[in-house]
């Protein structure tokens, strides 16, 4: 009887030598003359035990990692087949801490299922949703994504729902729905976990918009970093169309929905919805003047719904769960589970599902147990490149749109960056300043302009040339920058640099003067 060994197929587990272990594996099996069969699954997204491989056992799945190439021989010899006792072995991989205390909903079959088997997908739930939104009028599905509370997890948290009934309202002869999957936020990698671990759960999610808004057309545009998303992407859409998953008739239905991915260049600017509407119509990906909105004049002019991968993704539970059952997690206006992804200087480091409610400090110090480097934390940006800066202060925040909000700060795509008290606070917002000056589309002076000034005053305040003169004007181009520039990388750049200089004032203050000694 053949034993079945999971090894991860998704890139953080490339990095680090993934494939090599499965054709170690392989080649150990065949030496042994043992039978083996190897699915190569997402990530459970434990990044620090990367290559965690998994063996099916009659107990469950049994976790061994991180696994290299030259452990393969010794793991034999201790019979992982079985799940054998051996260094590397962390038990049922379920009763892990880090992966039991989470809240999966939108991740439940990453690194669970086979990414392309559409009867793994329908084995753990998959198409559900699907199969009853079919049975449902446009609207109710409308108001079932409206009624779950689900906002756009992007980093807007606009309510999807308000924009699915204003292109389900609009009147055109063709609709679209884009998946922003343009993830260009230092720290965040949800999106492309996603794509590689279950892509058909984005396909499901579209193909639902699509039914509900009228849409016929869908596209996934994500960055050419991400080789490896894009063939899994391109592949699973190949396969939803020849089981009747997408084409002209939906499961059999009287709906029509397609799809396919673009691939951009990797501007950071093209994750703003705009420039890259901009961008899939062959065009410089450079913002848009709003209105009119994407929602009514957005791909080629039409109505266009736009939602991130995390948006997307989460239709298919809300569909086949209910709208009631999404929104009793959470807290306050932020409903539902939130994938926080933890990076940086950090010890364990990875995605974490989970309800809205938890506190900052609960993140890092009790799930990301602390700095990897053993030193106090100093910061930690919440929010990719253009979120604020964090000190330990402020870690009884709870992880909620409003509550970040109200203390200067922005949960974003749910990246959380970890630095330890070596980091230079300065330093910090002269690179937030200088990363809005290379990715500007040029479009608006107080982005393009501002960000360039801002570099040369964060330099002349290390220099100690005139530093209270320089702070002042570097707030005064943060204030223009934040309520003058036309779209959020503009805008959201104050938010590190005025966060650094307001939670970190010594770094910003002229080194002292020492003294030749006599």
């Amino acid at each position: 009887m053949s034993v079945t060994v999971f090894v991860p197929h998704d890139s953080a587990a490339l990095a680090v030598g993934a494939n090599r272990v499965a054709a170690a594996i392989e080649r150990e099996a065949t030496a042994r003359g043992l039978d083996v069969t190897i699915v190569r699954n997402g990530s459970r997204g434990m990044l620090w035990l990367e290559v965690l491989v998994e063996v099916r056992t009659e107990a469950g799945r049994i976790a061994y990692g991180p696994v290299a190439p030259s452990d393969v021989p010794a793991l034999f010899d201790a019979d992982f087949l079985a799940g054998g006792a051996h260094p590397l072995c962390h038990g049922e991989t379920k009763e892990i801490p880090f992966l039991k205390g989470q809240t999966r909903l939108t991740f439940s079959r990453c690194g669970v299922t086979d990414p392309l088997s559409l009867d793994d997908y329908r084995r753990y739930q998959g198409l559900k949703g699907l199969e009853k939104a079919i049975a449902l009028p446009p609207a109710e599905i409308v108001s079932q994504v409206t009624n779950s509370g689900l906002r756009g997890r992007g980093g807007a948290g606009f309510p999807t729902g308000i924009k699915w009934k204003t292109v389900a309202d609009a009147k055109a002869d063709q609709k679209y729905i884009v998946c922003n999957a343009d993830e260009g936020d230092s720290g965040t990698f949800a999106d492309r976990m996603i794509m590689e671990g279950d892509p058909f759960v984005l396909i499901e999610g579209m193909v639902i918009a699509g039914i509900a808004t009228g849409a016929t057309k869908g596209y996934v545009y994500t960055r050419s970093e991400y080789p490896y998303a894009i063939a899994m992407m391109n592949e699973a859409i190949e396969i939803a169309r020849h089981a009747g998953i997408l084409g002209t008739s939906v499961l059999g239905s009287a709906y029509a929905f397609d799809m396919e991915v673009r691939e951009g260049a990797g501007a950071y600017v093209c994750g703003e919805e705009t420039s890259l509407l901009n961008s899939l119509e062959g065009k410089r990906g450079i913002v848009r003047a709003k209105p009119p909105l994407p929602a009514l004049q957005g791909l080629f002019g039409k109505p266009t719904v736009v939602n991130n991968v995390m948006s997307l993704a989460s239709i298919p539970v809300i569909m086949d769960q209910g709208a009631q059952f999404y929104r009793d997690f959470g807290v306050g206006r932020s409903h539902g589970t939130i994938p926080i992804q933890i990076a940086g200087n950090i010890k364990h480091g990875g995605l974490y599902e989970t309800a809205f409610g938890l506190t900052l400090g609960q993140l890092i110090d009790e799930i990301g147990g602390g700095t990897l480097s053993g030193r106090p934390v100093k910061a930690v940006q919440v929010g990719g490149p253009l979120g604020a800066y964090f000190p330990r202060a402020l870690f009884d925040t709870v992880f909620d749109y409003e509550a970040f909000a109200a203390r200067d700060g922005l949960i974003g795509h749910a990246g959380i960056v970890v630095f330890d008290d070596t980091a230079d606070m300065l330093k910090q917002a002269r690179f937030a300043m200088e990363f809005c000056a290379i990715e500007s589309c040029g479009k608006c002076t107080p982005c393009r302009i501002g960000s360039t000034r801002g570099v040369e005053t964060a330099d002349r305040i290390a220099q100690g040339i005139e530093p209270e003169k320089n702070r002042e004007l570097l707030t005064d181009l943060c204030n223009t920058m934040k309520f003058g520039s036309l779209c959020a990388l503009g805008g959201f750049t104050p938010y590190p640099v005025l966060s650094a200089m307001t939670h970190f004032p010594d770094d910003f203050a002229p080194a002292p003067l020492v003294e030749a000694a006599e």
